[in-house]
């Protein structure tokens, strides 16, 4: 059988929690295939993979045919995964770029390759390169610290504007470049001085963080009860959203003051499977560097009916105009 591109993270911890694996589940950030295979080989009787990038399923007609019908495509966001399918026994989320994303320079994700200022996963829309052009001082400032929490976004947004009033800003290099004059060499061990940025772009570009608050609901109303659902996130901010999606839909949202009574639900959603967020252990870390920032959290289908939920409940950032 063809490798897949690259192992995906955590898959042994969660294929661990989930066992014994059967029945219907949705991969719903399908990419190079990695947790769908992994799903198939334990015993899933069926994967529906979603993907919003028309490579992924590019890629992915190279090999489909090995699992004779057990795995259905479906180009689209995760975020409308309850269009696609209806009581569910397995969701599995893996947030963020995928490796076959910024491995590509003509896709623009990466500042350590030249290419286009894209970031588009769809690609079609809204480029990073639209955006910097278009974005006045303040927005794009606003981009930069909400998105990228990036502390010197207004320093880097004049820099941009005064750059691009002088000649379009249209390549990662370029606008590399630009971010770096405005900041500290960086220390040994830390960061390029760029990642913040472009992480900011590239969620702004694609709505990460709208989509991953519509896509945490749909998946609600997609399992069946008793259904898991698994994710996998890369930084922070998504892994604090998805702990309060957690916490808020199994009755744990603590109250905002010591003081306040704690907010209850009486039926509550889910039930938490892990408390406290899975990380990977020293023997994938060895094996697998990009799996260092990874985090890993589960919840349960209730039979209680779904709802909406607020995207402040979940301290998603949003830019100052959509609060």
């Amino acid at each position: 059988m063809t490798k897949a591109p690259h192992v995906p993270v955590l898959l042994r911890p969660l294929l661990a929690a989930v066992a014994p694996l059967s029945g219907i589940w949705i991969d719903g950030t399908f990419g190079a295939g990695g947790y769908a295979r992994g799903l198939l080989d334990a015993g899933a009787d069926k994967v529906i993979g979603i993907d919003r990038d028309p490579l992924a399923h590019r890629m992915a007609s190279e090999w489909i045919g090995q699992y004779e019908g057990r795995l259905v495509l479906h180009e689209g966001n995760f975020a409308q995964m309850d269009e696609v399918a209806q009581d569910v026994d397995g969701v599995v989320l893996d947030l963020g770029v995928s490796s076959m994303q910024l491995d590509l320079a003509e896709r623009g994700f990466s500042f350590q390759k030249d290419g286009p200022l894209d970031m588009r996963m769809e690609q079609s829309g809204t480029s990073a390169a639209d955006l910097v052009k278009s974005l006045d001082e303040t927005t794009l400032a606003d981009v930069l610290y909400t998105y990228g929490e990036e502390r010197a976004s207004r320093r880097i947004a004049k820099a941009i504007v005064r750059a691009r009033n002088e000649e379009p800003i249209v390549t990662t290099a370029r606008l590399s470049s630009i971010v770096e004059a405005c900041l500290p060499r960086p220390k040994p061990g830390q960061s390029h001085p760029a990642t913040r940025s472009f992480q900011a772009l590239r969620i702004a570009v694609n709505d990460e963080y709208g989509a991953l608050w519509r896509g945490l609901m749909a998946a609600e109303r997609a399992l069946k009860p008793g259904g898991w659902l698994c994710v996998v996130t890369f930084h922070s901010v998504e892994d604090r959203m998805v702990k309060r999606f957690f916490q808020s839909r199994s009755g744990r949202m603590g109250a905002v003051s010591r003081h306040a009574p704690l907010q209850e639900t009486e039926a509550p959603q889910f039930t938490t499977v892990t408390r406290k967020a899975i990380g990977a252990d020293d023997e994938e870390l060895a094996a697998n560097p990009r799996s260092r920032s990874a985090l890993l959290r589960i919840g349960r289908r209730t039979d209680a009916a779904s709802g909406p939920i607020e995207a402040n409940t979940l301290n998603m950032p949003q830019l100052k105009g959509n609060r």
